[in-house]
């Protein structure tokens, strides 16, 4: 048994470890270094590529194994970003590992949650969320157990009561030994019953990825085996020739870098991010953020600073129910009284005490903690109960009568919490009588030095700002003019929305949402939801949790509560919201840029895709050889995405991934395929050898792809100018000096003659396809309403 005044004994703390009764998390979140090199090492595809390569030295074809390097690059590089991203963010969560409060030894420790054990005597909080269950034994909490039951209501737990474990302190102190840790947690056990059915959320571009390359890894089977077949017995081919060709074909239908460059690519985001102290919990709501068009924040913590300052106290005129006249030093003195009664769990109390220099909690017969829900905390001295809390949820019918009061702060930006007798019964619940007030409270929060400028951010970047806040919406609206934020004139109190309809509607009126409760913080992001919008939550409380894990992408203030660090997508360990704009700029330009270069990989497969059935309809042999689409891939494709992925790029992200990117890719690919056939054309008619067209076919490619590197690296800069030049001489310096290793041969004769013809005619016929494919794109946007849809999302 647990000393409930003492705790456990280090001894036993030990004992309780060494015999496995510790809090052991369900998963780690990062990977280890043996799952990172085993995810990038046993791919379908690099089986696939394990296969070629058995093949092509069967039949002794050294040469066209080039393609090798390159798949192995593709291997270090992935494993080398992703151990770099893991040491990063390894780092940083354990800065931010979730932290308990037990007694041991009768002393007060604050340790990391995974080290507590099975009967250790914990102190909770407002804002710490349980990482094991346990059972109350002193103290009086409000729980919010929506993570683990899926019921908002806050619910009141005293002595004797059972703590279950993924729930979050709302509001009280306590005290609770540990009952089940580790894997035997109720959250625990919900987790891993969860992730047994549970398939891990994918977003746009990612899925469009996957669907791509299951596609073509179903296709090339098929396709390569009649490849084969059609060589060997109805061209007459040699085995060498048919494998070469069935090779050739299959490579160059195979994306081998585009789902690696956008998995480093993610990495690379993540690890930047970690620099500035940022941790994404979730790789993929990097993507998300991309995508943001409505982000909702929270007043305090966000726009202003999350510490209070009272600025003045207004007492009132005041005779009790005895008629008795209190004068001003005495009202002072039951507020101080009342105030040391109720603990400092949240920034408004915290700048009360320390307005009032109140440092030891005073005595009363009971305590009402703080409720975000029902917006009042409070003290019982005999009959008598004085409450602290929001004008309007205390006030009730009587707050007209001190709206000149309350109007006269609130014009200011300033916060006005209200202090005042009860009038009936309270038990905890919402007042249903208004207070006889004594006196109002007068709070302010500065505004962020860098809020203007962030918000002027978001609003070059379109995206719309809307303030979801627990103040007085008057409050509320005049801090977010402060802070520049468009439209803040528009604002509502949330009390007056009743239904979900009345949300619906608000959201599309309103900027400034003022006086909400957590349930309708979580119903309003559901609404812009609803709306079509991408929706992102900034917040820091623990009435911010439930809107946190509804939103698209969450982000959270290390400096607030656990339990919203713990249910954020993303967390700030700085708490500074001006980092945003680089959270956001990290997930547009990932986006962006792979959607940059992922054209240039398709243009490829769609060349190599409608060159094969080309290949299968004439019975010829594959016109290219497997090393010469590695000289291609390498110099227009795979080295000059890598960089062109890591480029600046912050404009908003809209349409179908697929779709757009396949678009860009339709005019290269489809001028690769024209000139390819009719060069194979000629050597078919002219018989010319297959070294010579082959030759001739790569050097029209190199040029075609070059005007299609240059298309996407326009609008030029320094860097996108260095890659292009850099890729040209190095198809210069092959041609020279590596000619043998590409199977490049020098031209003779009409194939000389044809090659530098069609050199100089793929370009203006690129510019003619370019052309013809935004006709047909713009034509499908103006007569088909899904494909405009697709298109621009």
């Amino acid at each position: 048994m647990t000393d409930v005044k003492k705790g456990l004994t280090a001894d036993e703390v030990e004992q309780l470890t060494n015999d496995g009764m510790v809090n052991v998390s369900v998963g780690k979140q990062s990977k280890t270094i043996g799952q990172i090199v085993a995810g990038n090492v046993f791919t379908y595809f690099n089986l696939i590529f394990a296969v070629f390569a058995v093949l092509l030295a069967f039949v002794r074809s050294y040469n066209n194994m080039t393609f090798l390097p390159v798949i192995i690059s593709n291997m270090f590089i992935g494993i080398i970003q992703e151990i770099r991203a893991k040491k990063v963010l390894d780092k940083l969560t354990v800065v931010n590992a979730p932290k308990t409060s037990v007694i041991r030894d009768g002393q007060l420790h604050t340790v990391a949650s995974e080290t507590l054990v099975k009967g250790d005597l914990c102190v909770f909080s407002a804002g710490n969320q349980l990482s094991a269950d346990a059972i109350l034994v002193d103290g009086f909490v409000r729980v919010n157990e929506s993570l683990v039951t899926g019921e908002s209501d806050e619910v009141v737990k005293n002595a004797g009561d059972i703590l279950l474990s993924g729930s979050f302190i709302v509001s009280g102190e306590c005290k609770a030994v540990l009952t089940n840790v580790g894997l035997d947690a109720y959250a625990a056990k919900l987790a891993i019953e969860a992730k047994a059915g549970r398939k891990k959320h994918k977003t746009d571009m990612m899925q469009s990825l996957d669907k791509l390359v299951k596609t073509i890894g179903v296709l090339i089977i098929p396709i390569g085996a009649g490849l084969f077949l059609q060589s060997r017995f109805a061209v007459g081919g040699s085995i060498k020739s048919s494998i070469d060709s069935m090779v050739a074909s299959l490579v160059g239908m195979i994306p081998e870098g585009l789902y690696l460059l956008a998995s480093v690519a993610l990495v690379v985001s993540v690890m930047r991010l970690g620099k500035k102290n940022v941790i994404v919990h979730e790789m993929n709501c990097v993507e998300t953020l991309a995508r943001v068009n409505v982000l909702c924040v929270d007043k305090t913590g966000t726009i202003t600073r999350p510490d209070m300052s009272v600025t003045h106290v207004e007492i009132l005129d005041y005779t009790d129910g005895y008629g008795k006249h209190t004068d001003y030093h005495e009202t002072e003195r039951i507020i101080k009284n009342v105030v040391a009664a109720i603990s400092s769990d949240n920034a408004t109390m915290e700048a009360i005490h320390s307005y009032y220099g109140i440092e030891e909690e005073c005595e009363c017969d009971q305590v009402f903690p703080f409720s975000s829900q029902n917006k009042y905390s409070g003290a019982r001295y005999g009959k008598d109960v004085y409450l602290l809390g929001a004008p309007e949820y205390l006030l009730l019918d009587s707050y007209p009568d001190y709206r000149n009061i309350i109007d006269k702060y609130s014009c200011n930006g300033e916060r006005i919490v209200v202090f005042g007798l009860a009038n009936e019964q309270i038990t905890g619940e919402a007042v249903t009588k208004a207070i006889t007030p004594m006196a109002f409270i007068i709070l302010e929060n500065e505004i962020r030095e860098t809020a203007k400028e962030t918000f002027e951010y978001f609003k070059k970047q379109g995206v719309a700002i809307k303030v979801i806040s627990g103040d007085n919406p008057l409050t509320a609206s005049k801090v977010a003019i402060r802070a520049g934020i468009d439209d803040a004139t528009h604002y509502i109190d949330a009390t007056t929305l009743k239904t979900d309809r009345d949300i619906a509607d608000a959201v599309q009126k309103y900027t400034v949402f003022g006086r909400v409760i957590p349930e309708q913080k979580k119903k309003i992001i559901e609404a812009f939801k609803m709306a079509g919008n991408v929706v992102a939550m900034t917040g820091d409380g623990v009435n911010d949790v439930l809107a946190l894990k509804c939103a698209d992408c969450s982000v959270a203030m290390a400096s607030g509560s656990e339990a919203a660090s713990n249910a954020a997508q993303i967390v700030l360990l700085d708490s500074d919201f001006s980092k945003m704009p680089d959270v956001v700029g990290e997930g547009r330009r990932v986006v962006n840029n792979i959607k940059r270069s992922a054209s240039l990989f398709l243009a490829k497969n769609i060349f190599s895709m409608l060159l094969t059935i080309f290949t299968l309809i004439s019975v010829n042999l594959y016109p290219l050889y497997p090393t010469q689409l590695s000289f291609l891939g390498i110099f227009t494709i795979g080295v000059p995405a890598f960089f062109l992925a890591l480029q600046p790029n912050k404009s908003l992200i809209k349409g179908d991934f697929l779709l757009n990117v396949v678009l860009k890719a339709l005019p290269t690919g489809l001028t690769d395929f024209i000139v390819v056939t009719i060069i194979t054309i000629y050597g078919n008619c002219t018989g010319a050898p297959h070294e010579q067209t082959a030759t001739a076919a790569t050097l029209v490619l190199l040029t075609v792809g070059m005007a299609a590197l240059v298309r996407v690296c326009k609008p030029f800069d320094i860097i996108r100018v260095c890659v292009c030049v850099a890729m040209a001489c190095g198809i210069v310096f092959s041609m020279i000096f590596l000619r043998s290793l590409f199977a490049m041969v020098v031209l003779k004769g009409l194939a000389l003659n044809l090659t530098v013809m069609m050199m100089v005619l793929s370009l203006p016929l690129y510019r003619y396809v370019c052309r013809m494919t935004a006709w047909l794109i713009d034509f499908l946007e103006n007569h088909n309403r899904h494909f405009r849809h697709l298109l621009k999302g």
